[in-house]
């Protein structure tokens, strides 16, 4: 269990933040800023600066600032005035300007800065998954609740035009009552060779970019692109492009609530190289109403599952559906599968981002809940942690949804939160 219970976030035990609430009234442009400014991050940038949302893209954050500098170069070309660009959060959370912040820094950072800017008074996009440990997810759907803020969860497919198509035809009954689904993550990330430590970047501010994970020495393998790949920063592809397919099959299966029973198994077919995690996962979810969603990771394939490198499929009980997050889906009905209703090509690509932002800033303005809400991101996030565990432990979890325990296995509960580096705390409670 963690022993910096009760402390306040990231190193702020002496920070506090004035009691106010930057609000917006419907047409005034919003103050917005961008912390982590890599692969997402840069997306968001892109996005905030060229799509015709109303805001005012105020900061650019990151702990290396030749990320917020690369940023920078694309907004100059879309916006002024131009935003400031600091290595630390706290700056932009001190400015009661800023409406709302974007999240997109490595895993282990989501949790804390977004709890952060909660308690500032920010609504909060923050970038799959919502949490680094399963607990993070609890506080930061209890901080909502007390701070009541906006939060939107960076599981875009929630706004994309083909779900709200799939989910009609879900909801018709076409394909009976959906009893099973299943998501699938297939790509070919290859082995990497494992690198020496070396000296930090000039300008990076290392600690910061630590921040609660433990202290080590700088290492290119642990740094921008591959920390997804180490425990302490990131969750694997699982909690990566995973996130998304596993937030789709909880979306078709339609349950708001955490599974009761959870089996996993996770290996390397290949050389594991330098990641610490497997490169093959399946993952089992079983609901007290009897329904089951299955998750599967293949890291070493070249080719898809049913004609979709990562997707879904929902099985009813007349009919499935094969769904594909790059913009369209196919039914089968009946015994013989007789083709029933479809959407869309084959390759033509679903990334409905700008949708997905429109949503979050409406909620802003209105002081609504947008598609992706905290809850929704805690219940799928959730998933990915309680079938990490599963596999890291080769038991079957027994789960309590309402107490939020792992009743079976001691140890396995424990690893529902973390230890966190002194003095990068974070609470048991809000």
């Amino acid at each position: 269990m963690s022993t910096t219970a009760g402390m306040t976030v990231g190193a702020l035990a002496a920070h506090t933040w004035p009691a106010r609430h930057a609000r917006a009234n419907a047409t005034e442009k919003l103050g917005v800023a961008v912390i982590g400014c890599g692969g997402m991050g840069g997306s968001h940038v892109s996005t905030l600066s060229k799509e015709n949302l109303s805001v005012d893209l105020m900061y650019l954050c990151d702990a290396d600032p030749r990320q917020s500098e690369k940023r920078a170069k694309v907004v100059e070309e879309n916006q002024k005035p131009k935003p400031q660009l600091v290595t630390d959060y706290r700056r932009v959370l001190d400015d009661p300007h800023v409406h709302a912040v974007a999240v997109a820094t490595p895993h282990h950072w989501h949790a804390p800065i977004a709890l952060a800017a909660m308690q500032a008074g920010k609504d909060v996009y923050v970038e799959k998954p919502a949490s680094h440990v399963f607990h993070e997810g609890r506080v930061l759907v209890d901080a909502a609740k007390k701070y009541n803020r906006v939060v939107q969860h960076g599981t875009q497919m929630r706004s994309s035009a083909v779900t709200v198509e799939a989910g009609e035809v879900l909801k018709s009954g076409i394909l009976g009552d959906i009893k099973m689904s299943k998501a699938w993550n297939c790509q070919n990330r290859g082995p990497r060779v494992p690198v020496s430590d070396s000296e930090v970047p000039v300008g990076v501010d290392y600690d910061r970019w630590l921040g609660p994970a433990k202290q080590r020495p700088f290492n290119t393998l642990r740094f921008h692109g591959t920390w997804r790949q180490f425990r302490e920063y990131g969750n694997g592809d699982f909690g990566d492009d995973g996130a998304h397919d596993i937030d789709m099959a909880r979306w078709g299966l339609g349950v708001e609530t955490h599974p009761i029973r959870i089996t996993g198994h996770g290996s390397n077919v290949l050389p594991a190289g330098y990641s610490e995690y497997p490169d093959n996962m399946t993952v089992t979810y079983e609901y007290a109403d009897g329904r089951v969603l299955v998750y599967e990771d293949r890291l070493f394939t070249l080719y898809g599952q049913l004609g979709v490198d990562s997707g879904n499929a929902f099985y009813g009980t007349e009919g499935y559906m094969i769904f594909s997050r790059r913009g369209f889906f196919r039914t089968y009905l009946g015994r013989k599968e007789e083709p029933g209703p479809a959407s869309g090509k084959s390759g033509r690509v679903g990334i409905p981002v700008p949708t997905h932002w429109e949503s979050f800033l409406n909620g802003v303005r209105t002081r609504t809940q947008p598609t992706a809400g905290v809850e929704v991101a805690h219940l799928s996030c959730g998933l990915i942690h309680l079938g990490e565990i599963a596999a890291r432990t080769r038991t079957v979890l027994e789960f309590d949804p309402e107490a939020e325990k792992i009743t079976n296995h001691p140890a396995a509960h424990d690893m529902l939160t973390k230890e966190y580096r002194t003095p990068y705390g974070f609470p048991t409670a809000i």
